[in-house]
């Protein structure tokens, strides 16, 4: 069966890909839209499949908070560029992705991804071709709970206060995406934590000279400045310094109860590719 170039045209709508593309699977379904289609989602899986080992360490995180402030939901979706994490359709993926783990309140990401949204996936990587993952997702309710994702969308936080209101959560989330605390208070810093930081600190070429009493008690101010530099409630709240954020909270009639604060990429292992060599290795084979 022939085919024309409006035939090509309405396989390039439907499908998102290129003409070439387009063309061969017409090509190869005889001039079949419909068999062409359904050839070229058998071989998105196997695309994307292809496409999974590559590291997807870029993208964006999207949050959306229950209008009464009772909850709200982060995904981080990954993608291998900057680029790509800007393109609108990887946009609207993220935001279905972000809806349907709002409107559920899923904390699990593969029974989040089950059917459709898997499926968009991979007709993404498909379409884009590269790599595309949904990588963390996290649910805090509770209390008082507001968000703050910073304006490249590469950072997001959610702060969930007992009492206050949802601008107080808002702007100590604000605080978190930019001072990145590791824990609400002091008392919250695991031990192992502390304990890694005082064998820092005695190995440091200060240390070794002390008496054993003056020591101790150099250690003592190095952990308790540690902790406060790390403490969310003891830090400076970047909006005005004068005031750390717990004390902030207090004024506004709130506690702090718990934090998340999620940055694309951070934990991801990037491979270095020596571009130079994979060029020279593949023209030699």
């Amino acid at each position: 069966m022939a085919f024309s170039a409006k035939d090509v045209k309405e396989l390039r709508d439907r499908t998102g890909l290129g003409m070439m593309e387009c063309k061969k699977a017409l090509t190869e379904a005889g001039g079949d839209i419909e068999a062409a289609i359904e050839e070229l989602r058998k071989a998105s899986g196997m695309k994307a499949a292809k496409k999974a080992s590559r590291t997807a360490a870029d993208g964006v995180v999207a949050v959306k908070v229950a209008a009464d402030n009772s909850y709200a939901v982060a995904v981080e979706v990954n993608s291998e560029t900057d680029f790509v994490a800007r393109d609108e359709g990887f946009l609207a993926f993220v935001d279905s992705v972000a809806v349907k783990a709002f409107e559920s309140k899923a904390t699990d990401v593969a029974a989040l991804m089950a059917g459709e949204l898997e499926s968009a996936r991979e007709a993404l990587v498909q379409k884009i071709g590269e790599n595309i993952t949904v990588r963390r997702l996290v649910l805090v309710e509770g209390g008082v709970v507001d968000a703050y994702v910073h304006s490249n969308a590469k950072i997001a936080a959610i702060v969930e206060l007992e009492g206050g209101n949802a601008e107080t959560a808002k702007d100590i989330a604000m605080h978190v995406t930019a001072v990145n605390p590791q824990v609400v208070s002091k008392e919250d810093m695991p031990e192992d934590v502390v304990a890694k930081e005082k064998e820092i600190i005695l190995a440091q070429p200060d240390m070794a000279s002390k008496p054993a009493d003056i020591a101790e008690k150099m250690v003592v101010g190095r952990i308790n400045k540690f902790l406060a530099e790390n403490s969310l409630v003891e830090q400076p709240f970047v909006k005005n310094p004068d005031l750390k954020v717990g004390q902030y909270a207090k004024e506004a009639g709130a506690v702090v109860k718990s934090f998340v604060r999620i940055e694309v990429g951070e934990g991801i292992e990037v491979e270095q590719v020596d571009f130079a060599a994979e060029v020279a290795a593949q023209l030699k084979g």
